[in-house]
């Protein structure tokens, strides 16, 4: 039937009505309520405008939609923004994690769009965004792509928005330049820089301590996040006439203005992972575990002066000054690309499915968890794969030189895509 009245909208009022009951005034007007159903609200006061105020606070106070009616097409994108902020505060996610989130946002993707509202970001501006951010930083583009999507995913559930302008934006395709591992003449450089690293006579200050060129073996064994092998304890670590093996169980991080501390979780629930310890790497834990008493089980491995967990941003200064020292200062490496490096080496050697759970990328762990008692036997094939192909001595070059199997971009893009603030060799 047209010509008769518009529906009130969800969460509306209609036009309030006054009236004088003997020395107060009554104020009342009808609301359309979530469940679509109009009611009479009403409210009193010593006046009419003081009558008017109390019923508007009691409308208020009606259940509203989630974002409390905030979020509408005309909605500015800041005030998105702010909202899905607020919500990321709630969500069970690492520290890191979160930070990373933020930053992205503050530095690329609200700078963007602050002077749009909602229903002016299109597809077409997004994508145009998003080519533009790719040609300056290819991670970055991936990473403000991932934040955008989660924005209007938001807004979506709560009503704000007809589709999510990101879900038709293009595919972001991986820069093909980037050398996905270190080569052995590359690792055996960076060993040798470390090594030598001040050790100059008459240099001023303490003598280096070789805590992070322990730490690059022990990542280039084991595949681990850098974080991850910043929060190895004692009690992580169990050794018997198999080999060592290693329980992830945390990570170090350093938030904004923070010092750095070790979270009781590693970024994600699949990345709780135990993984068999190559030999070279494991003599070298067994030499921090030495001089550690019954009760240092619980501190870290790598600690600095006061026993704490060190520092990711000092240890990646000090990794960038070994790069200098190897000549290899403008070469991109970071501590990254020791993950990227086991990856390659499991995957050539075992396959994508396995490289992907030695990283702590599958989600088997979700099924296992709640479908299948896990298996917790320990299978040490990756372990030997990286011992003959990494070790100090004699590396065996094989696997490297593979051909790539199929799926292997995918896992290393997935190394790539990881918000451990570790990318750049030039960060902080």
């Amino acid at each position: 039937m047209s010509g008769g009245r518009p529906r009130t909208p969800i969460g509306i009022h209609g036009t309030i009505n006054t009236r004088r009951t003997g020395d107060r005034v009554v104020a009342e007007a009808r609301v359309r309520d979530l469940d679509g159903r109009l009611r009479q609200v009403r409210a009193t006061g010593a006046t009419a405008a003081a009558a008017r105020t109390r019923l508007l606070e009691r409308i208020r106070e009606r259940p509203q939609l989630p974002s409390g009616g905030v979020l509408r097409p005309t909605s500015p994108f800041p005030v998105l923004a702010d909202l899905w902020l607020a919500d990321l505060e709630l969500r069970d996610l690492a520290d890191n994690t979160k930070e990373g989130y933020r930053s992205t946002l503050r530095l690329h993707v609200r700078p963007a769009f602050e002077h749009y509202t909602l229903a002016e970001v299109t597809t077409g501006r997004v994508e145009w965004f998003l080519t533009r951010l790719t040609k300056v930083s290819p991670s970055t583009a991936r990473q403000s792509r991932t934040l955008l999507n989660m924005l209007f995913g938001y807004a979506l559930r709560h009503d704000a928005i007809g589709r999510n302008p990101v879900e038709g934006t293009s595919q972001l395709r991986q820069s093909k330049a980037t050398p996905r591992a270190l080569t052995l003449a590359q690792i055996a450089a960076i060993r040798d820089a470390a090594a030598r690293w001040r050790t100059e006579p008459g240099l001023p200050g303490p003598k280096p301590d070789g805590q992070v060129r322990d730490i690059i073996e022990v990542l280039l064994g084991t595949a681990m996040r850098p974080g991850e092998v910043l929060a190895l304890r004692p009690c992580d670590l169990t050794d018997g006439p198999g080999g060592m093996v290693a329980a992830v169980t945390g990570t170090v991080v350093q938030g904004k203005g923070a010092g750095a501390h070790r979270q009781g979780r590693p970024k994600t629930d699949a990345s709780i992972r135990r993984i068999p310890v190559p030999e070279f790497a494991a003599e070298v834990l067994r030499r921090r575990l030495a001089p550690l008493g019954p009760g240092e089980q619980e501190r870290t491995i790598f600690a600095n002066r006061t026993g704490g967990p060190l520092s990711p941003h000092n240890v990646r200064r000090t990794f960038r000054e070994f790069l200098g020292l190897a000549g290899l200062a403008d070469s991109g490496i970071s501590l990254r690309w020791y993950r990227r490096t086991g990856a390659t080496v499991i995957a050539r050697g075992m396959g994508t499915d396995a490289a992907a759970t030695f990283l702590g990328h599958t989600s088997t762990v979700i099924t296992e968890g709640h479908y299948i008692e896990r298996d917790r036997t320990i299978d040490t094939t990756p372990a030997a794969h990286l011992e003959r192909t990494l070790r100090p001595v004699a590396p065996d070059a094989a696997l490297l030189a593979m051909r790539p199997p199929a799926g292997e971009s995918a896992v290393l893009d997935a190394v790539d895509d990881e918000d451990d603030a570790d990318d750049s060799p030039r960060s902080r």
